[in-house]
């Protein structure tokens, strides 16, 4: 795949974009009003050294940072959002020749550009502090103890964070075309994973595959990537790549995805190798019957709890069929059985995290 066929959504859904953004003026606009705010400044983030180190760690802006600029790994940046006016970001891009700067978004190459009032930051400094009652969100504890206080702002307020977090599970036109993309992207990656694992390649040559064909590089890959022949498919976080392929090819496990201007794709996919007993075969053949199945009943309105628990009972009820366990599926649900076979359960909530809002939504 070239670069060229990478669709960017923020020229494809350009319309979409900009609805996108308006909504978030206004959701932020009725926070500020409900919290007695003036304004909301938020910080992109800071790179981290790692600890007597000379080089960084791999870097992602703060989500709420990236909701409303899709600049993914944009540093020393900041956005102040104000009601009734455009939102003002400061955008740290240096005058450098150690590294290469951020270019910096015009309304000809970033339609959203115009949704903005963009300061060119060449260090790294602090906005201009906006007047009235203000609100600081980010990772406070990577800024220098003034800078709050230069800023006078209060640190990520509990209940305003949290009224955030629940604005981003709902997804608007433009998000959804975010995530479709970087599944798109995942899913050329996952095929190019499954012909190198069927060509004999060791974890490491399936991994490269999927990096090349999904046209990422590794420090952007929104998780590390899951890589399991055999055996530590039985791993769940399986942290390793092995150099050499087995003498005997099993099963391939992939778990890995994709990020589009921050927001990821998470997909987990099992193949059968030419040495897999028919018992595995049969097992991957019926779960991905199971998952279509349960593709086709999502709808509006359908109970997520629901459709959880249905595919537990449908486990169980394929477990039994091929003589994997013996008991009726009802008490496998109940007696955790499935749960081991399934521990991660249907899904999760998927965005600018991979589980989004990191799970904290409490309902």
């Amino acid at each position: 795949m070239s670069d060229s066929q990478l669709n960017d959504p923020t020229l494809t859904h350009a319309a979409a974009h900009r609805a996108h953004l308006a909504a978030l003026q206004s959701g932020y606009e009725v926070a500020m009003q409900q919290h007695d705010l003036d304004a909301i400044v938020l910080h992109s983030g800071k790179p981290k050294r790692h600890f007597a180190d000379d080089q960084d760690a791999s870097f992602k802006s703060h989500a709420h940072f990236l909701h409303w600029v899709p600049m993914a790994g944009l540093s020393d940046s900041w956005l102040v959002i104000r009601p009734g006016e455009r939102p003002t970001l400061y955008l740290y891009a240096p005058d450098d020749f150690w590294h290469l700067s951020p270019s910096l978004p015009t309304p000809d190459t970033a339609p959203w550009a115009e949704q903005f009032e963009i300061v060119h930051l060449r260090k790294p400094t602090l906005p201009e502090r906006p007047e009235g009652r203000v609100a600081l969100l980010g990772e406070i504890a990577e800024l220098q103890p003034q800078v709050v206080s230069e800023l006078e702002a209060l640190p990520n307020p509990v209940g305003l964070v949290r009224q955030l977090d629940e604005g981003r599970v709902c997804k608007s036109e433009f998000e959804i075309a975010c995530l479709e993309e970087a599944s798109l992207r995942a899913a050329r990656g996952h095929l190019a994973a499954r012909r190198t694992f069927m060509e004999g390649g060791a974890e490491l040559d399936i991994q490269l595959a999927y990096l090349g064909a999904s046209r990422q590089r590794e420090s952007d890959v929104p998780y590390g990537n899951i890589v399991g022949l055999n055996a530590h498919a039985a791993v769940l976080h399986y942290q390793h790549y092995g150099l050499q392929a087995p003498a005997a090819r099993h099963s391939l496990l992939v778990d890995a995805g994709a990020s589009v201007h921050g927001y990821a794709s998470d997909i987990t996919r099992s193949w059968a190798g030419d040495d897999a007993l028919p018992l595995y075969r049969a097992l991957i053949e019926g779960v991905e019957a199971l998952q279509k199945r349960l593709i086709a009943r999502l709808a509006p309105g359908v109970d997520y709890v629901d459709l959880h628990l249905e595919m537990h009972r449908e486990l169980g009820e394929l477990l039994r069929e091929l003589g994997v366990v013996s008991l009726p599926a009802e008490d496998q649900v109940a007696q955790g059985i499935t749960a081991a076979f399934c521990p991660h359960g249907l899904g999760h909530l998927l965005g600018l995290q991979v589980h989004d809002v990191a799970g904290r939504i409490p309902d």
